[in-house]
């Protein structure tokens, strides 16, 4: 009977308990009901707290009779508004009691819009450290009206002054507001100093602008009367004893983009710098129909805009592991004083001039030239006269070359979407691209991309940004010393720049053992690897193909996922489970992006073949849709590394300098990539459309601090583990009796000990057997342990290094 009370007892302690420690769920009709409470109440506030500066003094006496209902009030919310302005204003904080008003509205507006709350955190501790300075601060220079700093500002101000002083409450003072400019807004001696420079320069341009006006404003009614028709029709171009009319619209600047430079008959004159919104510059030059294209420089953003990302309330975060991972900063990547883009006018015009004489001499008249400048190459667009013929351009490329003295040009006819034909010529003294310039800029830092890569800046000085998510593997090649690993370092430092390590891991493929050693560092961050291996970077040849392997494991298990849970795609699926769509019991969970990056392909073809072939195959043709990217780079793109297999499924190429049009055609399906300057200069391709680039310069030190600021932080237990791949010949019972070796198996040892090379075909050749008996043969001498396991297509490694160690072997067998 005792026990039976004692385990009723028992368990009503269990149901109490369980009832207790039940969360309490504030549901969304709840939040939009007590935020909408605060709202209100924060408006009743601000009645209160107005109307209490107006009839203050009218409603004091009135405060100590709030019972007395024939007592009158003049405050606009009667005698329960009397009594709130007497308690926060008056016996409290003062005129800084406004401050309560924005917390309790900002309060209600974050529950009734579902925003996170934790963002409230701040506001709430810097208003309430605000609202006790000025309340002491009004308590310190208003004593003769309590009302500016309440009660507590009056009282703790002669606190502080009955043991540090005024002199000290004053330092108190300023030290407080310090500490709010510094660290809530942030304010430095740099920004001081370049909110005083750019104040200057505004003022000096209004001047000169102010003064430019009034010198030419008796000019005015001159520029009125005059007909832009009357003018156009007078102009004439002479050019070496010939004259011909140009029509109207060619002597127009054909400016595509903000960013032009007009060249004009008059003297050379460059404007001052150009006002806000890049208004174009104007270069005035002796010839009328030559047009110069320069843009202007991007603004750099100083901060990481993918540390403002804040996940959305209610919603799974798979960020909560490492909620507080820091992005890296921007100033970690070096700035190459490189100034910008120059214009050097006298190349410009020679480069014109050559290629008109060079055309002239073929008989192609030209009716117009464009130049665009850019960071390494300049484009020079020409629109021949009628019937000329675009091959016939196209076919003077090495003529070209030739009379402009350049490394290499490169002829685009026509240039798609224009009526142009484009002559890309490499720049005299070209401008390094430096990663800070492209990872800082606006285009980056606001694209809506799933991956973005920010590989450099295009001939027309724009950012260029793609989605790896979208392309959807990327191969990558050119000679060496052309920048393919500073390019593959650019891919990477963009993804870590804009995703968070529960987002994106990658598995690193170095055959180099130098290239990517480097992102060791990261390990249990950013990097995915097999169990039970030491190093997450692969430098051993013999460990692609189970990772790779391993990897279609990932891709069958993620498609295995994504049938459940009825969706056609990672982004789908990762929606659903981040809106608790999907149960984690069922084995679902969220799934982060794999790049697999291979520096060297052609390495691995060469010691693996086909069994790196395949893997990668069937990973570009099926991986797209959960998310397995696959970026692969090579300095040899010829036919038998990139096989037809590979390219078909690679439809986004990026080609740097390769030493023949064969490597050309191979990697980009054309020509154009032999003609490349080097030093980082590439082309992109995917689909029909190829784009020339400058790519960005990554130095290692600057991945080294990347890699050290990422390091440094808290990380998860391990790398990501990718599922265990059991192979084929890991399926042979190695555990063999004695009894049921074959009769030549002495034989066999023998010649392979002799050879030193395990090979079922060595032993087929030799004691003239079939492929089945050799390949048993083989299996025993591994269970023997007198060759080692299978390492793909090289021939089996041999345990024993000469006769008399096998013959000691051999006795330790019969004793």
């Amino acid at each position: 009977m005792a026990k039976t009370t004692k385990t009723a007892t028992s368990e009503k302690t269990i149901d109490s308990k369980s009832v207790k420690n039940t969360p309490l769920k504030i549901t969304k009709q709840h939040k939009i009901l007590l935020g909408s409470l605060l709202v209100l109440f924060s408006v009743a506030l601000l009645l209160a707290f107005i109307s209490f500066y107006i009839y203050g003094q009218v409603d004091q006496s009135a405060v100590n009779h709030l019972t007395d209902r024939t007592e009158v009030v003049q405050n606009w919310l009667g005698k329960f508004g009397a009594y709130l302005a007497d308690l926060i204003v008056y016996q409290g904080f003062g005129i800084a009691s406004f401050l309560f008003v924005r917390l309790f509205f900002l309060t209600g507006i974050f529950m009734i819009l579902d925003l996170p709350l934790r963002k409230l955190k701040g506001i709430w501790f810097w208003d309430l450290f605000v609202l006790v300075i000025l309340s002491v601060l009004f308590g310190f220079f208003a004593t003769s009206l309590p009302e500016l700093g309440g009660t507590i500002g009056y009282e703790l101000n002669l606190f502080l002054q009955d043991f540090i002083g005024k002199t000290g409450t004053l330092l108190v003072l300023a030290f407080g507001l310090i500490i709010y400019l510094i660290f809530k807004i942030k304010v430095s001696p740099e920004k001081i100093k370049s909110f005083f420079e750019r104040t200057k320069k505004e003022i000096k341009s209004d001047l000169s602008s102010a003064t430019r006006t009034a010198g030419n404003a008796y000019n005015l009614e001159e520029y009125a009367v005059i007909d832009e028709e009357d003018v156009t029709e007078e102009i004439h171009l002479k050019t070496n004893g010939s004259q011909f009319e140009l029509n109207k619209e060619a002597l127009k600047p054909t400016i595509s983009n903000p960013s032009e430079i007009a060249l004009k008959t008059e003297p050379i004159a460059v404007t001052p710098t150009p006002p806000p919104f890049h208004l174009p510059e104007i270069i005035q030059t002796n010839d009328e129909h030559f047009v110069i294209e320069k843009a202007p420089e991007e603004d750099i953003i100083e901060e990481n805009l993918a540390s403002k990302l804040v996940a959305d309330f209610g919603l799974f975060d798979p960020t909560l592991d490492l909620s507080n991972y820091k992005y890296p900063t921007i100033d970690l990547l070096k700035e190459y004083s490189t100034g910008g883009i120059t214009i050097n006018q006298e190349e410009l015009e020679e480069n014109k001039n050559r290629i008109v004489e060079t055309l002239r001499n073929y008989k192609i008249e030209i009716a117009q030239i464009k130049a665009t400048v850019g960071p390494s190459v300049t484009l020079y667009e020409i629109v021949p006269e009628a019937g000329i013929r675009i091959s016939k351009i196209k076919s003077l490329e090495d003529d070209i070359a030739l009379s402009l003295s350049a490394l290499g040009i490169r002829i685009i006819a026509p240039i798609p979407g224009k009526g142009t034909i484009g002559i890309e010529v490499p720049n005299k003294n070209p401008t390094m691209v430096s990663m800070k310039s492209v990872i800082g800029s606006a285009k980056f830092q606001e694209a809506e991309m799933e991956l973005p890569i920010a590989f450099g800046k295009t001939i027309s000085n724009e950012t260029f940004v793609v989605d790896l998510a979208k392309m959807p593997h990327l191969l990558m090649a050119g000679a060496t010393g052309q920048g393919k690993s500073v390019g593959l370092n650019a891919v990477i430092t963009s993804l870590l720049y804009k995703k968070h390590p529960a987002e994106i891991k990658f598995v690193m493929v170095d055959p180099k053992k130098v290239e990517l050693t480097l992102f060791n560092k990261i390990e249990r961050h950013y990097l995915a690897k097999l169990p039970d291996t030491d190093d997450a970077i692969i430098t051993d040849n013999a460990k692609v193909v189970n990772t790779l392997n391993s990897l279609c494991v990932e891709m069958d298990n993620r498609y295995s996922l994504l049938k459940d849970a009825m969706v056609r795609n990672i982004k789908e699926y990762n929606e659903k489970f981040k809106s608790r769509k999907l149960n984690p019991e069922n084995g679902h969970r969220f799934l982060p992006y794999i790049i697999l990056v291979v520096d060297e392909f052609a390495d691995l073809i060469m010691t693996a073949g086909k069994e790196v072939e395949m893997p990668i195959a069937r990973l570009a043709q099926l991986a797209r849709a959960i998310g397995i990217h696959l970026i692969i780079a090579t300095q040899r793109p010829s036919v038998n590394v990139i096989t037809g297999l590979i390219k078909a499924n690679f439809p986004a190429r990026i080609a740097f300098r390769v030493s023949s049009k064969i490597d050309s055609r191979t990697i980009l399906d054309g020509g154009g990539a032999d003609q490349l300057i080097g030093r980082g200069d590439m082309l992109y391709h995917n689909g029909n459309d190829v784009v020339r680039v400058q790519c960005a310069f990554v130095d290692t030190p600057e991945v080294e601090k990347i890699v050290d600021y990422i390091g440094s932080q808290k990380a998860y237990a391990t790398a990501y583990l990718l599922p265990e791949f059991i192979g084929e010949e890991s399926g042979i019972n190695l555990d063999m009796d004695i009894s049921e070796r074959d009769t030549l198996f002495r034989e066999a040892a023998e010649v392979i000990v002799m050879a030193q090379q395990g090979s079922a075909s060595l032993l087929q050749r030799k004691l003239k057997l079939g492929y089945n008996r050799a390949g048993r043969l083989i299996d025993q001498l591994e269970a023997a342990g007198i060759v080692g396991p299978f390492e793909g297509s090289k021939a089996r490694s041999v345990n024993i290094l000469d006769m008399n160690s096998l013959d000691q072997f051999f006795n330790n067998e019969q004793n």
